[in-house]
């Protein structure tokens, strides 16, 4: 088994924190069939990259074996973002390497040094990354994922920008929407909405990210009427960009 090391974790607050238990608590009465999990938003840095990696330690420290399968192989900044190390000596193989044909599954499923926790990286970006996404290799891969693990959280790319994410979510059990507070049009979620929809894959819920507790409750705003409302996430204001 190959292994890396995670070592740049930004805390959440506590409101934060209980906000991604709330989430994972819900996520897990999803049904036993509801394993393999798409993130995704309307637009970048919505936060949906940090939710997931909140998600998969949070889950791992409930006792759950999770796996993290970084899908924007557009534009993944994981790997920069939480200082990811890999072991000396190894070439880094992720998802791009795989779906080329380039490597194995034993390959790209990564040990992290969080207990339960796995990831399987991007790997190298690539400019056209529809046709890797469209094929039985990404398929199979999530597939036995789900056989080993129980839950695959899939980080995708925005689905208001890129038609990655509507491929992806064909493969997913379920997916969840990332909302930035204030930020999204309600004709671009409806848009995100259907896109999903006609994928075939069912919508858990959305996350209203990136508010403070105070401010959503005073104005008793969300879109609880359009999806199911987990909850919020709110990292402090310097990690807005993450």
């Amino acid at each position: 088994m190959n292994h890396l090391s995670i070592n740049k974790f930004l805390p959440l607050n506590y409101a934060g924190a209980e906000a991604v238990n709330m989430l994972c608590t819900n996520l897990s009465f999803s049904g036993e069939n509801v394993k393999k999990i798409m993130l995704t938003s309307c637009h970048s840095s919505e936060g949906k990259s940090y939710l997931s990696m909140n998600i998969m330690r949070n889950m791992a420290k409930l006792g759950k074996g999770v796996v993290l399968v970084d899908a924007d192989l557009r534009r993944s900044m994981i790997v920069q973002n939480y200082d990811i190390q890999f072991d000396a000596g190894k070439k880094a193989m992720g998802l791009s390497h795989y779906l080329a044909g380039m490597a194995d599954e034993a390959d790209v499923v990564y040990e992290t040094n969080l207990p339960g926790a796995y990831i399987v990286p991007a790997g190298r970006n690539v400019t056209n990354s529809l046709p890797l996404l469209n094929s039985q290799r990404f398929q199979k891969l999530l597939d036995d994922l789900a056989a080993s693990f129980d839950y695959v959280i899939i980080d995708a790319p925005p689905i208001g920008l890129l038609i990655d994410a509507a491929q992806i979510a064909k493969f997913c059990d379920g997916t969840v929407l990332v909302v930035e507070y204030n930020m999204v049009r309600r004709q671009e979620l409806n848009d995100a909405k259907e896109q999903i929809l006609q994928a075939g894959c069912p919508i858990l819920g959305a996350v209203l990210n990136l508010t403070e507790y105070d401010s959503y409750i005073s104005k008793k705003y969300s879109y609880k009427s359009y999806y199911s409302h987990y909850g919020y996430y709110a990292p402090d204001g310097n990690d807005r960009k993450r």
